[in-house]
């Protein structure tokens, strides 16, 4: 739908060309500037891109040919798609494998069947000359209106990505109806999900001249799905450089990844410490298993542990920009204090970390042993005092006190430095919005498209908390109507400040703990009313991140903003609808095997009952988390997060008023990012640790090398490539998935060797990296 209003200069042209070589784009310092320097620096004629600004004007193309973008075609292609995507979403919550489904293999996927449709399918021109069926000619162009161009692409893309989101409130309920034995009927199900994805939406939609406008709110790891988009449509020829090196890079992917997911699986952690101390005792391979093991979920620290697998490596470090990582560190700092920290926090049996292993969610008895929560919990799943007082409070590992402390920490950190460092930018977004003076050359293009007003997203405010409040008072949440809109509260308001982070820096904070925290503390005892606050508080936070990456990814492709509204509100309300029904035919057909702590290799409920396990942990968290609680320092890192930014804010202004420079040294007083820090400093607390140094190495060459030295190259392919890549990769672990993986039912695993030991039978001693077993 091409909604012009007004003749306002445009700023595309015919000619794809990014930029124009002897055009400098000066840029003012400003207080919010995070970039450590005021124009964008040039190599060889080639700009280097450092900043927001530098993206929007080099690295993303602002040409907009004015095709349609809502059609019959790409609404149909993508409500079948998303259809299938939320189902698949779905399924997978409920087996022995995680599968993602990616949105570049969704976007090939579309893109694979928009051309067939253009090709195959009879057009307006084929009647409209022919004397009996020339009436048929307005049909048969509505059905196909001819090439399948990239805004019909992308809302087509943008559908099924929106469809999938709910799939995480609509666990809730799978939850409820295992664990609780409640009936959850479709109508709270589907409002629960709504209300949930719609307040973020809401949120977003009135937040959009802070969090999508601005050039400096990027979302940069939607830049390899957008440079796929434009390289896909904008470099039609099959001879163009771009194309070749994309399909090149991406079947390259694909072949590799056959190796380390399947034949070699060893190249997933290449550990040479653990390959060293085969013939060491087994106190020193425990210490190395827990140092330099990292190839298994929860294994080890990863330290000087390589990976190869790309599945595991992604592009994020490819796209994240330089004042994230690179230049100034600030995520490697926080890498390299958590090596530091839970190495010394497990040998000093700090928390008493020596009686667990030194990495682990679970909680634990006194003993080492795992928590009896159904002893605690009893039948009825709310807290038993007598059988609590038996069993004793439950432990965490050091590892997941030092987590959560770090999180916090962060949360901490990201509204003060939001409010210190970055008030100057977002007043002069709503003064620029305000004034119609925003300088973001897509935001520009656009505007002669009609806007969605903002009157729209405070109805659908409204509308999603009217659902959220009937599903509160109707279903059986266990939720008062006061906790319901303290929930609400307090997600709407870290929500600005996390889309802040994540659009500037490429990651956000993460908040699920922080909201559990607080569940059990204003509602002890009740783990389901847990499952619900966290659901209107921290998903509305994820959510509205994911919707406003959405809406940049239309700003950069130029999809008109009320064709964005329609494509998230269907592709929302599509995805309750879908997931509900495909969680309720699981949970009804196989719930024996879901509430089985084993499963099968079909079907397994590890998700629901990790999830379930989480809410009762934080049922008890005024036992755990209260003045007199062993882990007080966890709340408390709130307030320990803040301060040292306050301190660093102060800092910056004394050098900024003494000196007329803000710096210490070398160093920009207001780069050093003090919540990604924190973030980081607690990233290898669970989960596979070896692809750390790989994915540092990534941003190494792309962003200290490629980036500063051969800008020009980096401009056209690196986020073409990140995106071949993880195209390559992640369709070929969708194939193996169900080939040999045993998503099919059957699983065909490779035969054992050298590159693929056996870790995982009764008597194996290794893990996939020679690491012992501990």
């Amino acid at each position: 739908m091409s909604e012009e209003k007004g003749d306002l200069k445009e700023l595309q042209t015919d000619n794809p060309t990014i930029f124009d070589e002897k055009e400098v784009v000066e840029a003012e310092s400003e207080e919010y500037d995070n970039n450590g320097s005021g124009a964008t620096r040039f190599v060889n004629g080639e700009p280097v891109i450092s900043t927001g600004m530098d993206v929007s004007n080099y690295a993303v193309d602002v040409r907009d040919d004015r095709d349609e973008a809502l059609t019959f075609r790409s609404l149909f292609i993508g409500t079948v798609v998303a259809g299938l995507g939320a189902a698949l979403s779905e399924i997978y919550i409920f087996k022995p494998i995680d599968v993602v489904i990616s949105s570049i293999f969704i976007l090939l996927l579309i893109y694979t069947l928009g051309k067939g449709w253009a090709r195959f399918l009879p057009s307006g021109k084929t009647f409209e000359n022919h004397p009996a069926l020339s009436r048929l000619a307005p049909i048969v162009q509505f059905i196909n209106p001819g090439n399948f161009g990239i805004k019909e692409h992308v809302v087509a893309t943008l559908l099924c990505t929106t469809a999938a989101n709910g799939s995480t409130a609509v666990n809730n309920f799978a939850v409820q109806r295992l664990f609780y034995d409640a009936k959850v009927n479709a109508s709270t199900a589907v409002l629960a999900t709504f209300s949930t994805a719609c307040f973020g939406y809401g949120i977003v939609g009135l937040l959009r001249p802070l969090t999508v406008y601005p050039a400096e709110m990027v979302y940069w790891a939607n830049l390899p799905t957008v440079a796929v988009f434009q390289t896909l449509h904008f470099d039609a020829a099959k001879t163009s450089k771009r194309v070749k090196t994309f399909w090149a890079t991406f079947g390259g992917a694909a072949l590799f990844e056959i190796f380390p997911a399947y034949i070699f699986p060893w190249l997933n952690g290449i550990s040479i410490p653990c390959l060293a101390s085969q013939k060491a005792s087994d106190g020193t391979r425990a210490v190395f298993t827990n140092v330099f093991g990292g190839a298994e979920g929860n294994e080890g620290l990863g330290l000087l542990s390589l990976s190869l697998d790309w599945q595991y490596i992604g592009s994020t470090f490819l796209s994240y920009p330089l004042v994230q990582q690179g230049k100034w560190m600030n995520s490697w700092v926080g890498i390299a204090i958590c090596y530091i920290a839970l190495s010394a926090i497990y040998y000093t049996n700090t928390f008493n970390s020596l009686r667990f292993p030194l990495l682990s969610t679970s909680i634990f008895s006194s003993d080492g042993s795992i928590y009896n929560q159904t002893l605690v919990f009893g039948p009825t799943f709310t807290l038993n005092q007598t059988a609590y007082e038996i069993e004793g409070r439950p432990f965490l590992t050091g590892s997941n006190v030092w987590s959560n402390m770090t999180q916090n920490w962060a949360i901490g950190g990201l509204v003060a430095h939001c409010l210190l460092f970055w008030s100057g930018y977002v007043i002069d977004s709503f003064k620029q919005i305000r004034n119609n003076t925003q300088e973001d050359r897509h935001w520009v293009a656009m505007q002669k498209y009609k806007e969605a007003p903002w009157w729209w997203f405070a109805i659908l405010l409204v509308l999603s908390f009217l659902a959220g409040l009937i599903v509160v008072i109707t279903g059986d949440t266990t939720l008062p109507w006061w906790g319901y809109i303290t929930a609400l509260a307090l997600g709407a308001f870290i929500a600005p400040f996390s889309n802040l982070m994540f659009a500037r820096m490429g990651n956000g904070i993460a908040t699920n703990q922080l909201m559990k925290m607080v569940a059990g503390a204003i509602h002890p005892g009740k783990p389901v009313a847990n499952l619900y606050f966290s659901m209107w508080s921290h998903d509305v936070v994820g959510t509205s991140i994911l919707l406003a990456g959405d809406l940049k990814v239309g700003q950069y492709l130029k999809i008109p903003p009320r064709v964005m509204v329609v494509t998230q509100l269907w592709g929302t309300i599509l995805g309750c609808f879908v997931n509900y029904a495909v969680m309720s035919a699981i949970v009804t057909n196989q719930r024996e095997i879901l509430v089985d702590p084993v499963g099968t290799n079909v079907w397994s409920g590890q998700t629901l009952q990790s999830l379930n396990s989480n809410a009762i942990t934080w049922s008890l968290a005024g036992q755990l988390y209260s003045i007199k609680g062993p882990y007080v320092w966890v709340p408390l890192g709130l307030v320990f997060g803040a301060i040292p930014t306050i301190i660093q804010w102060f800092i910056w202004k004394a050098c900024l008023y003494s000196f007329k420079w803000p710096k210490i040294g070398p160093v920009p007083v207001d780069v050093i990012i003090l919540p990604i820090i924190y973030q980081y400093m607690g990233w290898l607390a669970a989960g596979v640790n070896s692809t750390v140094l790989s994915t540092i190495l990534v941003g190494i060459v792309s962003q200290v090398y490629v980036r500063q030295r051969y800008p020009g190259w980096y401009r056209k392919f690196n986020y073409l490539i990140g995106g071949a890549l993880d195209g390559g990769a992640q369709v070929l672990i969708f194939i193996f998935t169900f080939a040999v993986f045993g998503a099919s039912g059957v699983s065909r695993p490779f035969p054992i060797w050298w590159g693929n030991p056996d870790a995982f039978s009764e008597t194996a001693v290794n893990n996939i990296d020679y690491c012992k077993i501990l």
